[in-house]
C-alpha cells in the first residue's frame, strides 16, 4: 500500500508524537501469557494501516482542548476494536490479501483469527474501563453492537442484485463508519464539549467514515492491485453489491444488467474485466465518487462547527485529502 496523500501525511504528522504514546499503550496492553495471541495482535497491528480512527479520536481532543491521557487508551481502545474487526471480516470473507500481505487467518488459520479477535475486543473492554466514564462505556458499546449488526446485514445482503443505495448505505453507515464515529464523539466526550458540538464531532466521524468506505468500493473496480494491498474483485467474488454495481444496473444497459446480475449472484469473476468495464461505460464510478465527496463535504461542513486552530483544520484537511485517495 502506498503512503497516504501529502494531505493527509501532513495531518498526521500534527499528532504524530500522539501516535507514538498510543503505539506504546498498543504494545503493552497486547501482553498475553499466550503467545499466539500477542503474534497474531502484533502481525496485523503493524500491517501499514493508517490508524486513521485513533487519529481522529486525537485530532478532535487536540481541537476541543483536551490533553488528557486518556486520549492515548482510548485511542488504542479503538485499533483494538477495529483490529477485531478486521480478524472477523476476513475470516467471513475468505481473504487472502490485506494491505499488500498475507491475512491472518491465511497466516495463522481461522481459528486462531476468531479467537485473537475476540481477545482483542475484551481487552479493549477492560481498558475502556481506565476512563471510569460512563459515556465512554455507552458510545464504544453502542459502536461494537452496531458493527455486529452490520456485519450480519451485510452477509444478509450477499449475492442479491435487488440490493439498492439506502441498503448499501445502510450497511456501511453501520459497518465502517460507525467506529469512525464514536472515534470522533469520545474525544469530544473527553473534552466535556457541548452537546451542540459532540454532535458536530460525530457527524463528522460518520461522513468521513461513510466517504472512505464508497471510495474503497470504487477502488475495488477502478485500483491496481500493487495500490490496493488486496486482490481485486474480492467484493465481487464474495458477492458483495457496492455502489458502481448498483450504479451500473441502474444505468447499464439489459444485457449488461444481465452480466452483473449473473455475477453477483454466482461470485463468478471470469466475467470481471467486462463488468469493470461497464461499472466505467455506465459513468457508475462517477456517481460513486461524487457520493463520497458529497459525504466529504459533509465532514468538512462539520468540522467548520469547531473552535478555529490547527487541529480542526487538520480534520477538514483529512476530509478533503479522501477526494484524492488511491489506496
Amino acid at each position: 500500500m502506498t503512503d497516504p496523500s501529502p494531505s493527509a501525511a501532513s495531518v498526521l504528522s500534527l499528532i504524530a508524537d500522539d501516535m507514538g504514546e498510543v503505539d506504546a499503550v498498543i504494545a503493552g496492553r497486547l501482553a498475553s501469557s499466550v503467545p499466539l495471541v500477542g503474534q497474531v495482535s502484533r502481525y496485523i497491528i503493524s500491517s501499514g494501516g493508517k490508524r486513521l480512527r485513533p487519529a481522529l479520536l486525537l485530532l478532535v481532543c487536540g481541537a476541543l482542548g483536551y490533553r488528557g491521557e486518556q486520549r492515548h487508551n482510548l485511542a488504542a481502545v479503538v485499533e483494538f476494536i477495529h483490529t477485531a474487526t478486521l480478524l472477523h471480516d476476513d475470516v467471513v470473507d475468505e481473504s487472502t490479501l490485506r494491505r499488500g500481505r498475507a491475512t491472518a487467518n491465511e497466516s495463522f488459520g481461522n481459528p486462531a483469527s476468531v479467537l485473537v479477535g475476540d481477545f482483542l475486543y475484551s481487552r479493549a473492554f477492560q481498558m475502556m474501563l481506565d476512563a471510569h466514564d460512563v459515556r465512554v462505556m455507552e458510545i464504544l458499546a453502542e459502536a461494537t453492537n452496531i458493527i455486529a449488526e452490520g456485519e450480519v446485514m451485510q452477509l444478509m445482503n450477499m449475492h442479491d442484485p435487488e440490493l439498492d443505495e439506502a441498503a448499501y448505505m445502510q450497511v456501511i453507515r453501520s459497518k465502517t463508519a460507525k467506529l469512525f464515529e464514536a472515534s470522533a464523539r469520545l474525544g469530544a466526550v473527553l473534552a466535556k464539549a457541548p452537546p451542540a458540538i459532540e454532535r458536530a464531532c460525530a457527524d463528522y466521524g460518520q461522513a468521513l467514515g461513510t466517504a472512505f468506505q464508497v471510495i474503497d468500493d470504487v477502488l475495488d473496480y477502478a485500483g491496481a492491485p500493487e495500490e490496493m494491498g488486496k486482490n481485486l474483485g474480492d467484493d465481487l467474488r464474495e458477492g458483495k453489491v457496492t455502489l458502481p454495481l448498483i450504479a451500473a444496473m441502474r444505468r447499464g444497459r439489459p444485457e449488461q444488467r444481465a452480466l452483473i446480475r449473473h455475477a453477483i449472484e454466482t461470485g463468478a469473476l471470469e466475467e470481471l474485466d467486462r463488468i469493470s468495464a461497464i461499472v466505467r461505460e455506465t459513468g457508475a464510478l462517477e456517481v460513486a465518487q461524487e457520493a463520497a465527496a458529497a459525504e466529504a463535504r459533509r465532514a468538512m461542513s462539520a468540522a467548520a462547527q469547531l473552535p478555529v486552530n490547527p487541529h480542526a483544520q487538520a480534520l477538514v484537511q483529512l476530509a478533503a485529502s479522501l477526494l484524492q485517495r488511491r489506496n
